[in-house]
């Protein structure tokens, strides 16, 4: 039965990517909506986004923003990567796509724009009110309440909405207040990978070129530390460096100063020292944020708050799915809802539901780290993602779908818990069937697809 009661009041926290579009589609659901945000309007002010690595929009996002009416529209803001582009040290440049079929590609977009995007589309409704430079300052969630400081006036405000959520990102203060309670059993954990990042801008070229593959995801794998670059629309580069921030020979603490960043990027990176003039001085300047995965269980409280997005299950972004995840929640909720005959009832469904596959997405992650830094490069890696290739692009989706494709290019219903099981059972029956001389590139796409699909099941067998 659907929820019909549309005089229940809303608060957001955060009006970042999750909590401009779950204003937005609760909007247009027909409810009030009040967003808090702690941060200036963006589309007013020059401010720090986030100090966050460039988005990747693929089609679990893309399906969310559909759900609002801004499926075409945010295209115009998208630069489409059909390929790895992989830069082995020492060797030729080579293109590794991300799926056999055409149609499928990741989206380099800007997180401001499309934030600002999000922001412009609430503000449409009139049962939308955004708040900026509000900070919250402390959380009830028996009664669903914020205390807050306006950071214009410093005036301190008291909100008791019907229902709270909690969408204020990877630091927030609603997880804080679930975590300090004694009402319940909360279990939270953040694991901190030892890996830290630094982003860097290649700029244009003089006549406004980019000076590198436009439509590819870049990637310089080095094993223990990387670099990766998406384009931006102005036809630069952002750069991002991973690597380890201590306790190690190539790190953060161990490459400092002006002379060991420029012998390090002539020994590492060659072919980029030269397009980016101001690397030393973007090197010094730029901070170097930790990486981590955020789990937490349960996501709601007392049948008045609830988290979503980053908020409840932040992770690292090395398959470029935390914005998507992030979407994804909102329409799975929005789904809910529509099944739900109280809010109570949709949010506890929503925080057991929808925990499974964002656990899943979170190790997902973790494994995609190992595999752009260390694997891309090794024989067997390339030969299996040469059958893939040729499996994608044979056979129709619900036929075959790699695990890349099954978590970034999904058959419609495919959710992440399935694509993390099904799609590492695929990967081991492959990588087991080439070092067994068993499966070779050039063999008919059906006889690959049966010995394949004979092996896995064995895997997934033996793992249940």
């Amino acid at each position: 039965m659907k929820i019909d009661n549309q005089d229940t009041s809303i608060l957001i926290t955060g009006a970042g990517l999750c909590g401009a579009l779950l204003g937005l589609r609760l909007a247009q659901r027909g409810y009030d909506v009040n967003i808090l945000e702690k941060r200036p309007d963006m589309r007013s002010k020059v401010v720090d986004a986030g100090r966050s690595i460039n988005l990747a929009l693929s089609d679990r996002g893309l399906r969310a923003l559909e759900l609002v009416g801004l499926g075409d529209k945010v295209k115009e803001f998208c630069i489409p990567m059909y390929a790895r582009m992989i830069h082995p040290k020492g060797g030729a440049s080579f293109s590794s796509n991300y799926s056999g079929r055409e149609d499928d590609f990741i989206n380099s977009i800007s997180r401001e724009d499309l934030n600002k995007l999000l922001l412009d589309k609430a503000d449409e409704f009139e049962k939308v009110q955004i708040d900026f430079r509000k900070e919250i300052t402390s959380v009830d969630l028996r009664q669903g309440s914020v205390d807050y400081k306006d950071l214009k006036t410093n005036q301190l405000n008291h909100w008791n909405p019907d229902i709270l959520l909690g969408t204020d990102g990877a630091g927030s203060r609603v997880r804080a207040a679930m975590a300090r309670q004694r009402d319940f059993f909360f279990s939270y954990t953040t694991d901190w990978l030892p890996h830290a990042y630094k982003e860097l801008r290649m700029p244009p070229a003089d006549d406004g070129s980019y000076r590198i593959e436009k439509n590819a995801l870049h990637i310089w794998p080095r094993g223990g530390f990387m670099l990766i670059a998406l384009p931006n629309l102005d036809g630069s580069f952002t750069m991002t460096l991973f690597m380890q921030r201590k306790d190690a020979k190539i790190s953060f603490e161990n490459i400092a100063t002006a002379d060991q960043v420029t012998h390090f990027f002539k020994e590492e990176f060659p072919d980029v020292y030269d397009h980016i003039p101001d690397l030393l001085e973007q090197y010094a300047e730029n901070p170097v944020p930790p990486l981590g995965t955020v789990k937490c269980s349960p996501w709601t409280a007392h049948g008045k708050t609830l988290m979503m997005g980053d908020a409840c299950h932040a992770i690292v972004p090395f398959y470029g799915q935390g914005m998507n995840a992030g979407f994804e929640d909102v329409s799975v909720f929005d789904q809910i809802l529509d099944e739900s005959d109280s809010w109570a009832t949709a949010m506890e469904r929503f925080s057991v539901e929808r925990k499974p596959d964002t656990d899943a997405i979170a190790d997902l992650a973790l494994d995609n780290f190992i595999e752009m830094r260390d694997s891309v490069s090794h024989p067997d890696f390339q030969m299996k993602r040469a059958i893939e290739m040729k499996l994608e692009s044979a056979f129709a989706k619900a036929k075959y779908a790699s695990k890349y494709s099954l978590v970034t290019f999904p058959p419609k219903g495919t959710d992440y818990e399935e694509a993390m099981i099904k799609g590492r059972a695929q990967d081991k029956a492959i990588i087991w069937l080439i070092n067994n001389a068993n499966l070779h590139v050039d063999m008919p796409a059906e006889e690959l697809l049966e010995a394949i699909n004979k092996k896995t099941e064995e895997v997934i067998w033996h793992r249940s």
